[in-house]
């Protein structure tokens, strides 16, 4: 199995470590700093779970997309930024021969809907997509380390396409100690990160605070209720649907477990927002107002929360 990991920051050198530790043969698409760290020094996993270390001879690294052979890949993990979904679609369809003919696409990214740029250039039965909460950082270029675990990676389609296909990728990274399955309701499980992620990830940045913090302030609360409020309205006006039949009944867990089992995260948006670099928030709180606006539904907290995001980012 043949597996081109596009996208080298902590997930995709987390879920890279894990593939290659049941065996895999497995690449990275890589640049600049990153590219040259993972060539000379190897490739760690740490944090909870079994730690796997690997050398540089047992992967590729490529730069550019013309150095890898024809028909190499059986499955591509898109594991970049959001933001770049756009130029990673166009340049894989513009180099096909580099995938076998029944290649599959796993997106492993936060937001909803991310598989809508591929789907210009591909079937809907060529691309899938992942709800993973395991939290990843990378304390080194080289590193991957898991520092939260709360559910299953889980696989599956937004198009209805049979996730057989995924099984055994789930079967693999669960071997490799990370938990993964595959499911036929992949837009409930989705949805479910981003009422998680839409409420704390912004305003934990314009707070300057972990999501454990935002808990213990009614106002920060009355603003993250006014998110899932919004959130629930738009999937009641859509074709969609999440796993909790109100915001009341999802608001229950997201105190009371949900938020206690990250209390000292600090947000992959805060973390980029750190490092001066573009956030998700378009695929975040963006895809709530434009679905929002698609379907008649009040989002104007998340147009605030939204704006203000921007303007930190304006300043960069």
């Amino acid at each position: 199995m043949n597996i081109l990991i596009n996208g080298s920051g902590a997930v995709g050198l987390g879920l890279g470590a894990s593939m290659l530790s049941q065996k895999a043969d497995v690449s990275f698409y890589a640049t600049g700093k990153t590219a040259t760290a993972i060539k000379e020094n190897g490739l760690e996993r740490t944090g909870l779970f079994q730690h796997y270390s690997f050398t540089p001879d047992e992967y590729q690294v490529y730069e550019d997309y013309k150095d890898i052979p024809e028909k190499t890949f059986d499955y591509v993990f898109i594991c970049s930024k959001t933001v770049a979904n756009d130029d990673i679609s166009r340049k894989l369809a513009e180099n096909k021969e580099i995938l076998k003919d029944n290649c599959k696409i796993i997106i492993f990214q936060n937001g909803f809907a991310n598989d809508e740029p591929f789907l210009r250039y591909f079937s809907e039965d060529e691309v899938y997509c992942a709800r993973v909460i395991t939290g990843f950082s990378r304390p080194q270029r080289h590193i991957s380390e898991i520092t939260v675990y709360t559910e299953p990676i889980l696989l599956g389609s937004l198009q209805n396409a049979d996730p057989e296909c995924l099984e055994k990728i789930a079967q693999m990274i669960s071997a490799s100690g990370i938990k993964c399955e595959t499911t036929t309701e992949i837009d409930k499980y989705l949805w479910a990160k981003m009422l998680y992620n839409c409420a704390l990830n912004p305003l934990g940045v314009i707070l300057n605070c972990t999501y454990g913090k935002l808990t213990e302030n009614e106002y920060s609360k009355n603003i993250m209720d006014s998110i899932i409020d919004e959130i629930f309205a738009v999937i009641k006006k859509s074709e969609y649907s999440t796993l909790w039949d109100s915001a009341d009944e999802y608001r229950k867990l997201f105190y009371s477990k949900l938020v206690p089992d990250t209390y000292n995260h600090y947000s992959s948006t805060y973390q980029d927002i750190q490092k001066k670099i573009k956030t998700e928030i378009d695929t975040l709180n963006g895809t709530v107002i434009r679905l929002g606006e698609k379907y008649g539904a009040d989002v104007s907290t998340n147009k605030i929360i939204y704006n203000l995001i921007k303007s930190i980012e304006s300043e960069f």
